[in-house]
């Protein structure tokens, strides 16, 4: 795929202080447009900056649409990494397939992402714990007031320097347990990474945040019993020294953290169940003491222990609300491959060589 260049004439100072998540954007984007005539075409990179787009545009109406998160990390030795890229662009193109948006080409989606993220390589952080995060889309750019799939549409990546999601980075958060409102069901789009599933769930993270939770976990919308995952990330427990995790049913995202952190606990010697765990399970265990921890993970926070959770009024404190085992070694083993510092036996970094 060519891709062409137009470079900034007014770049923008690289920041300094502390970075926050998803506020500060670098100098540069890509965008590629799609039409039924030419298919995926004119990939071009170009100076961060609006778009402009028709009101009529069908991805405001009827949110066709849809996103990827990922993240590029500066290693000591100065090379610049990925992290499962294409874990992440299968996902893409699978949420694709359930919005009716053309699948983007893989090897087309990965050497944008690498060419924009090497021109932009000076924005990559190298302090403790930052990044440089990634923001794959694409919407639909039909003008149209119609309820049908658009023709046109737009695949875009922006990129934006962070610290730590969490404010206080690794420290276990509180969380408490939606049972009002639901974020999907089986043959919705959960497993798909839509803005919508997002937009939904805003009521329940206004609600938490109200009553001083940083998140929420969410149940099932069927039986309002069985774990599902927590607002921005999948959800583990360890119960009597064993992890469980939901099983993917079509209903939760399928995290790429969260398939490392299985695969990475195997390979460690730890038993992993994927099942269904309903709230009932996980309440009694923490009231018999045999639950030892329960975190959360996704590209964002990496790992982020839970130290209370609330449902029902009911208040549980996991490990005295501290870090637990588990979450540690997770937190050191994924960063550290991520950031180049250990051995990677899974061959999960990705080096852009340019």
């Amino acid at each position: 795929m060519k891709i062409t260049y137009t470079l900034t004439d007014k770049p923008k100072e690289k920041p300094t202080g502390k970075l926050g998540f998803g506020k500060i954007f670098t100098d540069h984007m890509f965008i590629m447009d799609y039409n039924p005539e030419h298919g995926w075409h004119d990939a071009r990179i170009v100076p961060f900056g609006n778009i402009s787009l028709s009101p009529a545009c069908m991805v405001f109406h009827y949110a066709q649409e849809m996103f990827e998160g990922m993240k590029a990390y500066r290693a000591p030795d100065g090379k610049i990494l990925l992290f499962r890229p294409d874990k992440n662009i299968e996902r893409m193109n699978n949420t694709n397939e359930r919005m009716c948006i053309p699948k983007v080409d893989p090897a087309d989606a990965l050497q944008a992402i690498e060419e924009l993220v090497y021109l932009e390589k000076d924005w990559i952080p190298s302090g403790e714990g930052t990044s440089l995060y990634i923001r794959p889309f694409i919407i639909a750019t039909d003008e149209f007031l119609g309820v049908h799939p658009s023709k046109t549409y737009k695949f875009m990546v922006i990129l934006s320097p962070v610290g730590s999601y969490y404010a206080g980075g690794l420290d276990p958060v509180k969380i408490c347990v939606e049972d009002e409102y639901v974020r999907a069901v089986k043959g919705g789009t959960g497993f798909a990474k839509v803005g919508g599933n997002y937009a939904a769930s805003l009521i329940g993270q206004q609600k938490a945040e109200e009553n001083g939770y940083a998140q929420v976990l969410w149940l099932d919308g069927i039986e309002h019993r069985y774990v599902d995952e927590v607002g921005a990330m999948n959800v583990f427990f360890v119960i009597d020294g064993k992890a469980v995790t939901p099983k993917l049913e079509g209903n939760i995202l399928p995290g790429v953290t969260r398939a490392s952190v299985i695969e990475y606990l195997k390979y460690k010697g730890y038993p992993v169940e994927e099942r269904r765990i309903s709230i009932d399970e996980v309440y009694g265990a923490g009231m018999n003491g045999k639950l030892d921890e329960m975190f959360g993970s996704g590209t964002a926070a990496v790992i982020s222990p839970v130290g209370l959770l609330e449902w029902h009024g009911k208040k549980l404190v996991i490990n005295n609300g501290e870090v637990g085992k588990f979450a540690h070694m997770l937190y050191d083993g994924i960063t550290g491959i991520q950031f180049g510092k250990t051995e990677d036996p899974f061959g999960w970094r990705h080096v852009i060589e340019r």
